[in-house]
């Protein structure tokens, strides 16, 4: 059995290496804190899982739906967009409903990239982003995200000789895994840069709403002239606790939206009416939940930047996403901690390299696990550093 060649190019390795410690570990009857996970743990509200189970039991519910989803849909994207960004979008021309922003990011690179052609991924990024193009035998130009920066690129130190074949660039705030954040002036900036070197530039907006302290979280298409050279992609899963259901949407520039459309219409079909019916509500009646969101994750963000303090293990707090970005606390690389910390403590997290040769030195936590759950594992830690020391 012969395999395609771009099988080995997924970044599957290391998250393949944590599935098999987490099972041999439990295997041996260890209880494990995971907060090595991305998806919510909370669900969506009660209104929305009515809407669900109501459009659920019509018989006209089951019928294909189109790639471009709902005119509801797209009419309630646009709306939030309006109320939440003050932007304005075509819902008939500049917004598309997909099966996840994951879909939309990988499906991507399908519409503009060609074998060998070059394109801008963040480092450390999402693993989607780099998976994404190496399905498409693209060449990746690794964009920096170092501390001493914000954790944002310095377009001023890009090569300009990488610049000038660029097609593409993906950009994430607040960003996964860094928990960083980004201004709109930074977004100025990414238009002009894009605009000079004729870049099309795809924003993943994913944790926009998950934002503390009074942080508000801006959008890549506030700054002017954003439409002209991309799009923003959104996702329904974090924002409305909706991961399941497998729902986002890309909005922006209308020819790449249109772009992304052929792409799609010949790889799957549209979304379950009923989760389209759902996101609808979700975006138009669910500011509850948002707030809702904001406040339980900012409390699980506490108690373990507090808690983590109190031992000497010092990392940012974050203003935004559902992550905690830290630095390794003790000599080893990432891998070798997380394994040790799996092993002796019993809490799982995610070693930085997974997400690119500049996450080496971090970890990822997810604050995924309802409170008394984070105390326990922040207790492990501390139990865990302080052996070590002696």
């Amino acid at each position: 059995m012969e395999f395609a060649q771009r099988l080995s190019s997924l970044q599957a390795s290391i998250f393949s290496q944590l599935a098999v410690l987490k099972t041999d570990l439990e295997r041996e009857g260890k209880t494990l804190v995971n907060l090595s996970i991305g998806s919510p743990d909370l669900a969506p509200s009660l209104e929305v899982r009515k809407i669900i189970s109501k459009q659920a039991l019509y018989n006209d519910s089951y019928s294909y739906t189109l790639t471009r989803g709902t005119s509801e849909f797209r009419e309630a994207c646009a709306k939030w967009y309006k109320l939440r960004f003050n932007v304005d979008l075509d819902p008939e021309t500049e917004v598309l409903p997909v099966i996840g922003s994951q879909d939309g990011l990988s499906h991507i690179f399908w519409a503009f990239i060609d074998k060998d052609d070059a394109a801008f991924i963040p480092d450390p990024g999402y693993p989607i982003y780099s998976d994404g193009l190496a399905l498409v035998q693209g060449r990746k130009i690794s964009l920096p995200l170092k501390e001493e920066n914000g954790f944002l690129p310095d377009f001023s130190s890009v090569n300009p000789e990488d610049a000038a074949i660029a097609k593409l660039m993906i950009l994430n705030y607040p960003n996964n895994p860094t928990a960083a954040v980004a201004s709109k002036t930074f977004f100025e900036e990414v238009v002009s840069f894009a605009k000079k070197y004729e870049i099309v530039v795809c924003h993943d907006a994913a944790y926009t709403e998950l934002a503390f302290d009074g942080y508000v979280p801006a959008s890549f298409l506030q700054a002017r002239g954003a439409k002209e050279v991309g799009v923003e992609f959104h996702s329904l899963s974090k924002t409305f606790n909706l991961a399941g259901i497998r729902l986002g949407f890309a909005v922006g520039n209308s020819k790449v939206i249109k772009a992304l459309e052929t792409i799609k219409s010949n790889i799957d079909y549209g979304t379950f009416l009923p989760f389209l019916k759902a996101g609808a509500t979700a975006l138009l009646g669910s500011g509850n939940t948002i707030l809702e969101n904001q406040e339980t994750y900012k409390k699980r963000r506490d108690i373990w930047v507090d808690g983590c303090a109190a031992v000497g293990w010092q990392m940012l707090r974050p203003k935004g996403s559902m992550f905690v970005w830290a630095p390794v606390p003790t000599n080893q690389d990432s891998i070798s901690f997380v394994f040790e910390l799996a092993r002796e403590a019993g809490v799982l997290v995610v070693p930085g390299i997974a997400f690119g040769e500049y996450g080496e030195g971090y970890v990822r936590v997810g604050l995924v696990q309802k409170e008394e759950v984070l105390a326990e594992a922040v207790q492990r830690v501390k139990n865990f550093l302080h052996f070590r020391k002696q």
